[in-house]
């Protein structure tokens, strides 16, 4: 119910925006018909509904709500009458309920009505016949629901016609029963009027009867007033009468109250007739006639008793109270003018008086009904006398006379609370003389006096003295209440002078009880604030409070009554604080200000006198009325010279008397004693002063505290403050102990000011100091520190915080005089730092708090901050040395200050602004201020930009932006030249001392945003801050100015209040590019276009302005609109999720949080909730899905284990670097609040929680590390603030976010590390950096931080909740545990461990050049490597895996693991990579059971799966089973790259299992087929060598290939066949061209290929499948030399497969017959997989592995490759190097041709560079070098590989790659190798060789699969082996690229290249 009616109200607000949600509810409403026809029991849900939509109606106008939820509501409430039978209602609906409910909706109703006249006629039309059979049902059926719908419709009635009122006031007067009452002789009879169900008679013994008809429902009566002046105080009739009350049923008496509470309804709203009129008010004037006789019956003359009695005397009192209310309504449409009205009104207000006292006198006064019954008779009375213009006035106020002393006659009205109809009385009497007041003031003068003279009624003896008190008290209190209530001076004029008069001549002149009750009254009256009278009573209660002072220790104390203290103690006291708070005249207040201040100094000069009594006793009352007196007196403004003195005397008394609350915590513990009878006392009495304990009363002590803050500083005399000691001397009373001649007193001054000065003063310097003065010191003392402590040092006067409030302005104050003594000048001092570090303890005291007192907090600390920075320019040098200090202090215990703009304020404009106009000539002066404040400034903005640089840029581009506005031009060249040596960027900031947030790269690419600079942030770069900010200042004063100029047309067009929303501006604009819904409830981007930046840049920085200008603005209209303007700010880019945008946002979202800081938790709320949008939609760094992981994605399924992903559309790199930006914004904003918003703290914290809740929820992309590890350090930042005050309810929770930042950064290991290279410049260094700061954060983690954790423990045992006494529990994030706090110590030692490790690696791939390798490593030991396995594999296997993959060279590392895994491989199934720790050729001979576990494994990636097909697995059937299953788990297209190595299984598979998967995949794919057909052709030898096939090994697979090759084409199907027919068909006809030629020799010109036709549009180049044919080109035939071979080479016509089938492109081929082509293959296959490699991790290498497939023996197809040349062709036409080639085919050195060709030749060298070193291609003449027309090179022909070389193997060719001098001529003009596009080349070769040692097995296991081939490459050595070490797994990755850059050196200009190039030149003719 409560949801629904939340959802009402919030439909209330805008009915249209919801109109779905209140259809909705109206549906849920059950169906009128339904109702009617009673077909149905209700349920609860459905009356939920219809009492919503009542709600609704009752609050929404008629306007707004449509007609379905007013058609509910009537149809509903026209079937009430149904609702009268239990079935209608829930079974669980018991009467409360349905009364509840009936209440409750026609409450609604009837205020629906109220301001709706259609639905109130329309609800009129048929409610009366409702009510009138309710009414019957109610009477006849006796139905319950139905007298509960009466019963509610009594409480709210709704509308009904007058001719249904007529018939329900008959039917009521006809039904409920009415007694008649007739008295005669005596005599008292009662008899029932005739009514269904109850009637009976009861008749005395006397003759006389009481005669009553009822004819037609007409009630007549006999009785009448006259007739009740019989006495009837005879106990028979008395007896009679109880017996008449108590035969009357309760449930009778309800239906009286409910009928007359109906009668009354319908005489107030509805005009009836006369007659029943009539009727009405003679049944209420009975009921009242009735009720004098019923109060007066006594307790005891009931028979009932008990409960019962209770019950009956409630229900009968509200009868009467109901016909009290029908009396007076009916009253109220008499004829005002004639004269039975005027007659029946006096008889009214006579019974109504008559009751009233009786109800006063009555036994069940005390009775709640009772006291109700007494307010509703006054009330008519009250009513009554406004009639007929007030005639009834004079007789009235003489029967309320008697009423008044009546009620003030009463015993139990004597005291503080006079009770309810005591107040009752008050308000008709202040009611009815309000009214006479301007009718008839006479008759009201006169009722007054004669109460007033009723006081001094003292000589009458008629009655018990008691009694007369209780009526002078009473009535005094009721004349006092009078002139509150009236407020009028006259009345108080009338009153006051009979009380004074009575407090100085009378008996009430001596103190007694109506003297205390005289001077309460007195002081009340006096509080009204009128002049006269408030200066009459001060006088009074002056005079009063110094004479009881005076008698004090006299002989006529001893005597006197406890009321004279009563009245010194509290009345008098309360008195003076009363009329302090409540004067309001600004003239008063002053002059009672000075009068209570005179008063204290003259009560503290006379206490001195009295000889062993404390003067606290006689001041201390005063100090509540002194401090209220004061609360509003500003302490900053000139005070009058006299006030100040008053203001010294009172804090010299406080200070001698100890009223002061302690001030020190600690002091030595003496016996004190109270009382001051001997001077050794004294000392303890100063002592416990200043340490406490407090004795006197707390409000005394909070008192003095409300007044420290409005004291001014106690300096009367700028000269001559504390020299002149004549009027402090006389503030001692010569008589007293204390006097300045008592040298003990002095000393105990003296002890007790050292005390309070914690020591700091010499005790020297102590005793010079007289005893006068050091009272007068502690005085000050005590003043100063309370401030501080009691409010925090703010002082009083205005609303707003600024530095003049701060109390620091008046402790400076004491410094300022000049020729201070030495001593004094260290007690001052002293005073200052005690002040400052009080104020400092409130502060931290307050840590906790948030919302409003938070920022009170920070207003505090701001305006302490501003006031010392301030004071800074004060003429006095140690003033400015205090102030730099205690500015410093403050500093460093709050940063935040460093942020707080009216700091920033103050430091930047100060030091013009307020540099005093008498000393601005002093040219020495100005030069030290100015050297100062420059030093300050220079400190406090590097420290803020080192911690918080973005918002430190904006709020200087703000305080930028008001220079500009209030054109200050006066001091701007000193802000130059202070913020021109500002500067951030990524070098090092030598001013910045240790690890500081701004060098955090993801921080300081936000601060390079928030600059407003076009900076290029993943780039080097230095931001100057003064250039950026003038800059972002100038952009920003431009775009408010034209807001503002908008704003001022829009406003004089309507303003933002004609429904127009603001947040339409940022939707039209900055959207025109794409489509996205306005708010994030739909929260999904739909790409309509790309964003144009600069536009979205431009609409948002407009925006914003406007935001802003709202803010500042007075009125802040439709703050809906602007509402959602600020969710768009934040959100918009949030949806892009692009640098740019992202860039934009950081701009935006740091000027709004700077220029508005108070919508700063407002913005972080909405970019928490952006962020885990983003968790969610996984976007960014949260793209966890495989496709986002980089290389891992890329390389599947040949190098890494998976099936195959879909390339992205968008660069993933994109994303992370937008969340990298974005964090870095969180990051400063963290430094901001983290000390001063808890609320912005905890929002922090949610984001971190929500984003940690899964470890695995973020990309494992490398580029995404430094970013990960920065959000991880943001984490520990977190986690940090455990150790502050202000979140330590919230501590618990640190340790879970901690446990998950744990776990998350240690997941970040679980899998394989990789490299990644973008195309900026700056990033992998900064990725490095990330990770180096998260290291050094966590390795140097704070020592609170592990305090607190200490601190946590204690606590966390009594909660239930701390981690860290777990033992053998389970944890939610690490399971089970054996010790937390040693399992956390071990984790953490792990990920420090791998944290560095990855950094060295980063650091590596950023430097690739910087050669210096890092020798500071610690060695590890074996046992601390397998504790680090353990640890490991506990959190998560797969990170001891990776931890062996780092370590390769660790054999310790890895034995643990493979235990490990073997120890726990049941529930490792999943991970791929832990099968080399259990399938291993050992394992396989041993036929391990581990195997068994294959079946069940997860697949590896295919050359992982290659390895297991090596004859060292001897073909196991289940590593082969398991193999197979792995091929067959992906797409035959993706494992055909592997078909040569496929091909080879063929020879060890002795179970014909490899066969069988063959033959399955081709199956699958008939390209898998041809493919497969073609190598099978391949590897058969050639008719020559068939005779030399013996019957070993490879005999016998030979025999395999042709049986294999059948299979297949049988298992082709028909039209499978007829394409593989086609295929071969048609190039084996081309490679036959070739072969006809192999025998002839070479013969110039082309050969005609014309008489081969194409058969069909599907044939396909055999080397490239997705190439279709479409012709060959005629005449391209062309005849090639290959050492003895003539290959061919033909060009066809070809288009792509799933391209467009038009787009015909020329594609060469090289048919060879005569020539093995399988090595090529192989070294193609590596280079493949190295350009996949260097594609994977983005580096910018060229590679181009062309296609090669051998066809049948000794034949195959080589790919040409496109639009190159060799470098023996370029000879041929130029005589000069590839320099002047370059320079002659793509321009002159310089331009951007020439340097792009350069550009290629590099990336292309570097790339073959890295393959030339792991394949060893030699043979590399200059006919094998080819250059594409964009100058990058290719190298062709792999004869000559691994460990073969030409020449017999003769290896002349030395150098690891080829690099000829004029190649270093293009690498390195200068030939130093010191050039930059020397270094690129070199890093690029050692970012490759980096990049392929990760997959050094996977490129083994390809080449080790070809080793039985026969291929020549593996005729001689070791080429596995050496292919291994030329990868040097054993290096790290630091000096693996130190090899690679001696290599690289090594191969420059090497001699043997080019005594190879001329050996081949000579042989061979080939260009060099």
């Amino acid at each position: 119910m409560e949801a629904l009616i939340q959802l009402c109200d919030l439909i209330v607000q805008n009915p249209t925006l919801f109109a779905d949600k209140l259809s909705w509810i109206c549906s849920r409403c059950p169906n009128p018909e339904s109702l009617l026809s009673g077909s149905s029991r209700i349920t609860q849900s459905q009356l939920n509904a219809v009492l919503v939509i009542a709600r609704f109606l009752s609050k929404c106008s008629k306007h707004d709500r449509g007609n379905r939820p007013k058609s509910v509501v009537i149809g509903f409430l026209q079937s009430i009458p149904a609702s009268f039978d239990r079935a209608f209602w829930p079974h669980s609906f018991g009467n409360l309920a349905i009364s509840t409910f009936f209440t409750d909706f026609f409450d609604y109703i009837v205020k629906a009505t109220e301001f709706d006249p259609d639905l109130a006629e329309e609800i009129a039309g048929f409610m009366g016949q409702i009510v009138i059979s309710a009414a019957f049902t109610t009477v006849y059926e006796k139905s319950e629901i139905s007298r509960l719908f009466l019963a509610s419709v009594s409480k709210n009635f709704l509308p009904i016609l007058q001719s249904d009122a007529e018939k329900l006031a008959g039917c009521i007067l006809e039904q409920f029963p009415v007694r008649d009452v007739v008295i005669t002789s005596g005599t008292l009879s009662i008899q029932s009027s005739p009514s269904p169900g109850n009637e009976a008679s009861v008749s005395g013994s006397s003759s006389s009867s009481i005669v009553s008809r009822s004819n037609g429902g007409n009630i007549m009566s006999r009785s009448s007033v006259d007739q009740f002046g019989v006495n009837c105080n005879d106990p028979a009739a008395i007896r009679q009468l109880v017996a008449v009350f108590e035969d009357e049923s309760i449930e009778g008496l309800e239906k009286q109250e409910l009928g007359l509470r109906l009668l009354g309804h319908i005489v107030e709203k509805v005009p009836i007739k006369a007659e029943h009129l009539e009727q009405i008010r003679a049944v209420a004037k009975d009921q009242l006639q009735l009720l004098s006789y019923f109060l007066k019956i006594r307790k005891r003359e009931w028979t009932e008793q008990g409960s019962f009695l209770k019950d009956r005397i409630n229900t009968k009192l509200s009868v009467y109270k109901a016909s009290v209310w029908v009396q007076v309504k009916s009253l109220a449409s008499l004829d005002s003018d004639g004269k039975s009205s005027k007659r029946l009104l006096l008889e009214t207000l006579a019974s109504l008086i008559e009751a009233a006292e009786a109800c006063l006198l009555s036994v069940w006064r005390k009775l709640r009904v009772c006291e109700v019954l007494f307010s509703s008779l006054l009330n008519g009375i009250s009513q009554i006398a406004v009639t007929r213009g007030g005639q009834l006035l004079r007789v009235l106020l003489i029967r309320l006379k008697s009423l008044v002393l009546t009620t003030c006659a009463q015993a139990d009205t004597w005291g503080n609370t006079q009770g309810t109809m005591f107040e009752s009385v008050i308000k008709t009497s202040c009611e009815i003389i309000e009214f006479g007041w301007n009718k008839d003031r006479a008759p009201v003068d006169t009722f007054i006096m004669a109460l007033a003279s009723n006081i001094r009624n003292y000589d009458e003896q008629d009655s018990t003295e008691k009694a007369v008190i209780v009526v002078q008290l009473n009535v005094i209190s009721m004349l006092a209440d009078f002139s509150v209530s009236l407020n009028k001076s006259e009345v108080v004029d009338m009153i006051l002078p009979l009380f004074i008069e009575s407090l100085e001549e009378g008996n009430a002149s001596t103190p007694s009880l109506l003297r205390l009750r005289l001077l309460d009254a007195v002081s009340r009256m006096a509080s009204l604030g009128f002049e006269k009278s408030y200066r009459e009573t001060v006088v009074l209660m002056t005079r009063s409070y110094l004479k009881k002072l005076s008698t004090i220790g006299s002989e006529q104390s001893k005597t006197s009554m406890q009321e004279a203290t009563t009245e010194r103690l509290e009345i008098l006291p309360a008195g003076f604080l009363r009329i302090a708070s409540s004067l309001t005249s600004p003239k008063l207040r002053v002059d009672c200000r000075h009068r209570l201040l005179s008063l204290c100094s003259d009560v503290g000069l006379a206490a001195e006198s009295k000889s062993g009594r404390s003067g606290a006793d006689f001041l201390g009352p005063l100090l509540p009325a002194v401090a209220e007196i004061c609360s509003d007196f500003d302490p900053t403004t000139d005070v009058d010279p006299s006030l100040l003195k008053l203001f010294r005397n009172l804090w010299f008394y406080v200070a001698l008397f100890g009223l002061a609350p302690p001030i020190q915590n600690q002091v030595p513990k003496k016996s004190t004693t109270t009382t001051l009878n001997s001077e050794g006392s004294m000392s303890a009495m100063a002592l416990q002063a200043v340490a406490g304990p407090y004795l006197w009363n707390s409000q005394w002590s909070s008192a003095v505290q409300h007044i420290a803050k409005a004291t001014p500083s106690l300096v009367v005399s700028p000269v001559k403050w504390l020299e002149d000691e004549l009027e402090l001397n006389a503030l001692h009373n010569p008589s007293s102990g204390r006097g300045i001649g008592n040298e003990k007193a002095a000393v105990a001054q003296r002890t007790a000011l050292s005390v309070a000065l914690g020591g700091r003063v010499e005790v020297a310097a102590m005793n010079t100091i007289t005893g006068v003065k050091a009272t007068y010191l502690l005085a000050v003392a005590f003043l100063e520190i309370i401030r501080f402590s009691s409010n925090g040092g703010i002082l009083n006067g205005g609303t707003s915080l600024t530095a003049s409030r701060s109390a620091f302005s008046c402790v400076f104050e004491y410094l300022k005089t000049p020729n201070l003594t030495q001593a004094v000048l260290q007690c001052l001092t002293a005073i200052v730092n005690i002040a400052f570090e009080t104020a400092v303890s409130w502060l931290d005291d307050r840590i906790l708090d948030n919302g409003d007192k938070a920022d009170l907090r920070e207003a505090t600390l701001s305006a302490h901050a501003c006031f010392l920075i301030k004071s800074m320019s004060e003429r006095e040098e140690h003033i400015r040395e205090n102030s730099e200090k205690l500015l410093n202090r403050l500093k460093d215990r709050f940063p935040q200050i460093l942020w707080h703009s009216s700091c920033l304020d103050s430091l930047l404009f100060s030091v013009h602004n307020d540099l005093p106009s008498a000393f601005v000539n002093d040219p020495a002066w100005v030069a030290t201020v100015r050297s100062m404040y420059q030093k300050v400034i220079r400190d406090w903005i590097s420290n803020a930009l080192s911690y918080a640089p973005c918002t430190t840029q904006g709020l200087l581009q703000d305080k930028l932006c008001k220079v500009n506005t209030w054109q200050r031009t006066q001091h701007t060249p000193d802000v130059i030249s202070l913020l021109s040596e500002m500067r951030i960027g990524t070098g090092k900031i030598d001013c910045w001392m240790g690890t500081r947030t701004a060098n955090i790269p993801a921080v300081l690419a936000a601060a390079a945003a928030a600059s407003g600079a076009n900076l290029k942030l993943t780039d080097a770069f230095n931001l100057e801050v003064l250039s950026t900010s003038i800059g972002s200042a100038t952009i920003k004063n431009n775009i408010v100015g034209e807001i503002a100029g908008m704003r001022r047309f829009y406003e004089s067009i309507g303003g933002f209040n004609t429904g127009v929303s603001p947040m339409v501006l940022l939707l039209v604009l900055a959207y025109r590019g794409c489509d996205m819904e306005p708010l994030p409830k739909n929260r999904n981007l739909k790409k309509g276009g790309e964003v144009d930046s600069v536009e979205f840049r431009e609409t948002c920085s407009r925006a914003t302005a406007l935001l802003i200008s709202n803010m500042e603005s007075d009125s802040r209209s439709n703050l809906e609109g602007f509402s959602q303007l600020l969710r768009l700010l934040c959100w918009c880019p949030a949806y892009i999720s692009t640098p740019d945008a992202v860039e934009t946002g950081v701009f935006i979202w740091t000027w709004l949080v700077s220029a508005a800081p108070q919508v700063g938790s407002l913005v972080l709320a909405e970019l928490v909730d952006a962020w885990l949008w983003t968790v969610d939609t996984k976007r960014g760094i949260f793209a966890s899905e495989v496709r986002y992981s980089g290389p891992a994605a890329i390389l599947r399924p040949h190098l890494a284990p998976g099936e195959p992903e879909v390339q992205l559309d968008k660069d993933p790199i994109e994303g992370i670097i937008a969340h990298r930006l974005w964090l870095g914004f969180f990051i400063d904003r963290f430094e901001v609040v983290r000390h001063d918003s808890i609320e912005q703290l905890l929002l922090l914290g949610r984001m971190l929680q929500g984003t940690l809740k899964f470890p695995f929820q973020f990309s494992r992309h490398p580029a995404a590390t430094g970013t990960f590890f920065t959000f991880m350090l943001l984490g520990l930042k977190f986690c940090s603030c455990q150790s502050q005050r202000n979140v330590q309810r919230v501590t618990p929770g640190f340790q879970l976010v901690e446990d998950r930042i744990y776990r998350a950064s240690l997941g970040w290991f679980a899998y394989e590390p990789e490299w990644y290279d973008t195309n900026y410049k700056n990033f992998a260094l900064s990725e490095a950096q990330s990770l180096f700061l998260f290291l050094d954060y966590l390795l140097n983690e704070r020592v609170d931080v592990l305090q607190s954790e200490s601190s946590l423990k204690g606590r966390g045992r009594e909660n239930g909740n701390s981690f860290s006494d777990m033992n053998d529990q389970y944890h939610p994030i690490w399971g089970m545990m054996e010790n937390y706090t040693v399992g956390r110590e071990k984790r953490k030692q792990l990920l420090s461990m791998l944290c560095q490790h990855e950094a060295d690696r980063l650091d590596v791939w950023a430097q690739p050049l910087n050669s210096k390798e890092n020798t500071s490593r610690i060695k590890i030991s074996s046992e601390k490597w397998i504790d680090y396995a353990k640890t490991a594999f506990a959190v998560d296997p797969r990170i001891a895996f990776t931890l062996v993959s780092r370590f390769r060279t660790n054999p310790s590392l890895r034995a643990e693991v493979t235990q490990l895994v073997q120890l726990h491989i049941l529930d490792i199934r999943c991970v791929p990579e832990a099968l080399p720790y259990f399938v291993t050729p050992k394992a396989v001979d041993e036929n391990s059971a581990y195997l068994q576990q294959l079946p069940h494994w997860a697949a590896c990636s295919i050359t992982q799966a290659l390895e297991f097909l090596t004859p060292s697995y001897k073909g196991h059937p289940r590593v082969m089973a398991y193999v197979l299953r792995v091929l067959e788990s992906y797409p035959p297209e993706r494992v055909t790259f592997f078909m040569p190595q496929l091909v080879q299984a063929l020879r060890y598979d002795k179970e014909g299992l490899v066969e069988g998967y063959l033959l399955r995949a081709t199956q699958r794919s008939d390209i898998f087929a041809h493919i497969l057909i073609w190598h099978l052709q391949g590897e058969t030898c050639s008719p020559e060598l068939e005779k030399e096939i013996g019957i070993g090994k490879n005999g016998s697979f030979q025999k395999l290939l042709p049986i294999v090759r059948q299979h297949i084409i049988d298992g082709f199907s028909l039209k499978a066949l007829d394409v593989f027919q086609r295929e071969f068909d048609f190039f084996d006809k081309v490679t036959s061209i070739s072969g006809v030629l192999f025998p002839l020799t070479r013969k110039n010109g082309g050969l005609r290929t014309g008489k081969i036709e194409i058969n069909g549009n599907d044939l396909y180049l055999p080397t490239a499948p997705n190439k279709l044919v479409r012709g060959i080109q005629l005449n391209s035939g062309i005849p090639l030399q290959s050492a003895a071979k003539v290959p061919i080479m033909i060009t066809f016509d070809v288009v792509d497969r799933d391209g467009n089938q038009k787009d015909l492109k020329p594609q060469a081929c090289i048919f060879k017959v005569g020539d093995d082509c399988r090595q090529d293959v192989l070294a193609l296959q590596v280079i493949s997989l190295l350009r996949d490699i260097f594609e994977a991790v983005g580096l910018n290498l060229y590679l181009f592995p062309y296609g090669v497939l051998p066809t049948g023996p000794e034949r195959g197809i080589i790919e040409v490759v496109p639009n190159t040349r060799s470098r023996s062709q370029m000879g041929e036409t130029n005589d000069g190097g590839l320099y002047e080639i370059f320079q002659q085919d793509y321009g002159p050195v310089g331009s951007p041709n020439f340097e792009a060709a350069r550009e290629n030749f590099i990336i292309s060298s570097a790339g073959y560079a890295v393959a030339s070193l792991l394949l060893q291609p030699k043979d590399r003449h200059n006919g094998n070098l080819l250059f594409d027309n964009v100058g990058r090179l290719v190298h062709i022909d792999f004869g000559f590989i691994l460990e073969t070389s030409p020449g017999g193997n003769m290896r002349f060719e030395s150098a690891q790659f080829k690099l000829s001098h004029e190649m270093t001529q293009l690498l390195d003009p200068p030939g130093l190798m010191k050039s930059e596009a020397w270094f690129q080349f070199v890093s690029l070769c050692v970012k490759g060789y980096l990049a392929a040692r990760r997959h050094m097995d996977g490129i083994l296991n390809s080449v080790l699969m070809m080793v039985d081939s026969g291929l020549p490459c593996f005729s001689r050595g070791d080429p596995i082996g050496n292919l291994r070490k030329r990868f040097h797994p054993e290096m790290n990755d630091r000096e693996a690229a130190n090899f690679m850059i001696k290599t690289c050196t090594d191969a420059y200009n090497k001699w043997s290249t080019a005594g190879y190039d001329l050996i081949q030149y000579l042989q061979q003719g080939i260009e060099k």
